[in-house]
Order: C-alpha cells, then sequence, then structure tokens
C-alpha cells in the first residue's frame, strides 16, 4: 500500500514529532534538546512555481528536505512538541522543566512557562503537549498531572496552570481528542481520552475527570479516535476509541462507554506477548483503499495497517527501522505517512500504479544516479551530527523505557536524500 519515498536522518534520537496542520512541514524534537524544522518534498503531481522546476523526488530524483530552523531548545531532552490549531506557534516542553512557546516559522521563542513541580516540590518532566483549541493548551507530566494552560493571545501563555487533574496513577502515556458534539457552538473539543499504566480515562474541559476504566491488567500506550464507522442501532454509534497496548493488543473503545474495552484486534502475537504499540494514525480519507484503516506504529520498528469493520491487519509490515520501534505516526497534507523512530524519520507515499511506473521507466537510469550522488552528502552531513550529539544521544537512551537491545543493520529505505541545513 506505501513505498518509502525518502528517509530523513536525525542528529540524536527522536523523542516526538509533529506535524503541521496546513502545510508539508514536520518538527522533530530530539534527545539532545534540539528541536528541527523541516519542509517535506512536494506532493508528486504537485504545481511548482516554476515551469522548469521540480515536482516531486520521485519524478526527478533532485528535491530535498529543506531545514527551515533548527536550535537546541531545551537543556535536557525535548520531550514533546505540538503545533497550534492555525500552525503559527510550536509549543516543546523538556526535561529541564521548560515549556516554551516559538514561532513555527522562524522558531524564535515568543514565551515561556516553568512546567509546576510534582507534588512533592521535584521537577516534574512533560510527557505530552496538546493544542486542544486556540484557547486551551494541554500539558501531561511523569507525576500523572495534567495541567490545562489559558492561551490568552496565540503565542503568549500565562504563567501557572487555569486547572490541573489527576485521571491516572502513572504517567499520561497518550492524550487524544474527543470531537465536538452536534450541540457544540465553538466547534472545539471539550473533551479528551487519556491513557496512563492500565487504565483509560475521559476528562472534560468544565467538569475535570469523568470517568476512569477498569484495570486492563495491561499497559496501554497509544490512543486515536476514529469515526464515521457502521452504526448500531442501540448499540453502536459508529466512534470508536482505539488503544494500543504494550503486548500487541489494539483495543477498541465504544465512545460513551468507557468502563471496559468491546474489541480486541490482535496485531502482533509473539512468544510471551507481541510487541508494544507506541504510536497509532488514522488513515486519511482518499488515501489507500477507501475503507477505515488505522495505521500502527510496532515496538519492533514495523509499521503495521489494521483494517476496521473486519478488524484485521492487512498488507505486509512495512519496516521503519530494524531495531528501533516507530515512537511517531502521522499523515501530512499531502496525505504521504510520516514514520519516525530511532535517529530516522521516513516519508511514505501510496505505491504508484503501473501507469505511473510505466512513464517513469525512461528517468530511471537518471534518478539512480541523481540519489548516489545525495545519498552521499547526506550520509556527511549526519556524520558531523552525530558526533556533535553523541553525549546527549546517550542520556536520551537512557530515558527511553522500552528500549530494545538487539542489534541490527540501519534499514535506510529507497535512498537517503540531501538536506539543506542539516547540522
Amino acid at each position: 500500500m506505501f513505498e518509502n519515498l525518502c528517509t530523513l536522518p536525525l542528529s540524536s534520537e527522536l523523542f516526538t514529532q509533529a506535524l503541521h496542520p496546513r502545510e508539508p512541514i514536520l518538527a522533530v524534537g530530539l534527545s539532545g534538546g534540539h528541536v528541527q524544522s523541516f519542509r517535506l518534498p512536494p506532493v508528486a503531481g504537485a504545481s511548482s512555481d516554476d515551469e522548469d522546476g521540480d515536482t516531486s523526488v520521485l519524478s526527478t530524483g533532485t528535491s530535498t528536505i529543506d531545514t527551515e530552523w533548527r536550535t537546541r531548545r531545551h537543556k535536557g531532552s525535548c520531550r514533546t512538541l505540538a503545533y497550534s490549531n492555525d500552525g503559527e506557534v510550536l509549543y516543546s516542553a523538556g526535561t529541564d522543566g521548560l515549556l516554551k512557546a516559538a514561532s513555527s516559522s522562524t522558531g524564535q521563542v515568543v514565551s515561556k512557562i516553568l512546567v509546576p513541580f510534582d507534588p512533592s516540590g521535584a521537577a516534574d518532566p512533560p510527557t505530552l503537549l496538546h493544542a486542544l483549541s486556540p484557547q486551551t493548551l494541554l500539558l501531561a507530566t511523569d507525576s500523572a498531572a495534567l495541567h490545562l494552560f489559558d492561551l490568552r493571545a496565540p503565542s503568549t501563555l500565562s504563567t501557572k496552570p487555569s486547572q490541573t487533574h489527576h485521571p491516572h496513577d502513572d504517567y499520561i502515556s497518550s492524550l487524544t481528542p474527543l470531537p465536538p458534539t452536534e450541540a457544540s457552538t465553538s466547534g472545539f473539543s471539550k473533551q479528551w481520552v487519556t491513557t496512563g499504566g492500565t487504565t483509560l480515562a475521559v476528562t472534560d474541559l468544565r467538569r475535570g475527570v469523568l470517568v476512569k476504566s477498569e484495570n486492563q491488567e495491561e499497559e496501554l500506550l497509544s490512543s486515536i479516535f476514529v469515526g464515521g464507522l457502521p452504526s448500531k442501532p442501540g448499540r453502536s454509534k459508529g466512534e470508536k476509541v482505539l488503544i494500543g497496548s504494550s503486548n500487541g493488543v489494539l483495543t477498541l473503545w465504544e465512545r460513551g462507554v468507557w468502563d471496559d474495552q468491546d474489541e480486541r484486534i490482535y496485531v502482533d502475537m509473539g512468544r510471551g506477548g507481541g510487541e508494544s504499540l507506541d504510536s497509532l494514525a488514522v488513515m486519511p480519507e482518499g488515501v489507500g483503499d477507501g475503507g477505515k484503516n488505522v495505521v500502527v506504529g510496532v515496538g519492533d520498528g514495523t509499521i503495521r495497517i489494521v483494517q476496521l469493520g473486519p478488524n484485521k491487519v492487512i498488507g505486509g509490515p512495512l519496516r521503519h527501522d530494524e531495531v528501533e520501534g516507530v515512537v511517531g505516526l502521522g499523515f501530512d497534507v499531502g496525505g504521504r505517512l510520516i514514520s519516525g523512530g530511532g535517529s530516522i524519520v521516513k516519508v511514505w507515499q501510496e505505491k504508484m500504479t503501473l501507469d505511473d511506473d510505466e512513464e517513469n521507466d525512461s528517468d530511471e537510469g537518471e534518478l539512480s544516479a541523481k540519489k548516489r550522488a545525495l545519498d552521499g552528502s547526506a550520509s556527511d552531513d549526519s556524520d558531523e551530527a552525530d558526533a556533535e550529539d553523541s553525549s546527549d544521544e546517550d542520556e536520551g537512551r537512557q530515558r527511553r523505557k522500552k528500549r530494545r537491545k538487539a542489534k541490527g543493520k540501519k534499514n535506510t529505505g529507497n535512498g537517503i536524500l540531501g538536506f539543506k541545513g542539516l547540522e
């Protein structure tokens, strides 16, 4: 269903990634504290401002991933990133205890505050950020605190959270907003689902924690909302939250029925339990076979596709990395899949049709030569950056909870492209 378009080497281990809501821009937060913004290659078939310019990587082999800006944003690792609803502001939080708001186009910080301490007065490292609306920013921490910040202006943060809730006993591993109901006047979500430890919880902007599930006896790691499923009168409204667990099982929860799961999909079934399902993304309309599909990032470095309805894994696994798990997944505005994990990010696009392949046969030789040239420049940049951040990367690796100890050869996909501005 997908093929690897390009591979982006990073200067240290990826902790978090975020995709711009309106432009083909990817932001990454690294173990060394760096935050970097990349402009992705044009979508195949997109028009160019220059009549003779390049329109896609596959058609000419000369497009590049441009670094828009790069900065050492945090003294510790950068734990989490989130764009504002309009994409104008990029929020970041790190183990240095700082939450910062920066211009997404320049990277310049416009506001920063301290992450609130835990109940004992110690530093409370952040785990997740989410811009719920233009007025509300959510911040989750290791102590299971969920802070709500009032965004008085698009780039300004208040100094203290307006509310703080504790929906779980363990750190908050995922956060998924629930779409507004038909009765909503603002059009923005006011409720969200979180996972922490072995429980799921639902929190309301006004009323606080509404409900907490039973102990699921398996660690819950990732979550995503899926609507538009077939409804069943009296049983289902066609809206579900999907939860990825630590043992390879994807559980489905009916919206409004939060005490326990109602369906299970076995994504990975290894001996002694499957691999962890670390990240989830809903396949957008117009991508894939037209059904309701979910992309799953697995702890063994593979990507699986699950079809809802039949509730089964379809197709073979995609390989992001031979060793590191897939901690980040998402689709950019062009419908391309972006996967992140270890020290690489990969861009995937739908496989070309036979007609498309025939049209590109004449350019195959030129494309291969250009890719080889670009491979060399990208490797040089990556080596320099790895040396710069080696000590920070070691620290970051120790922070990871589920680090795989097996060693393997790094998968470089279909060729690493040249990257402008990569330090």
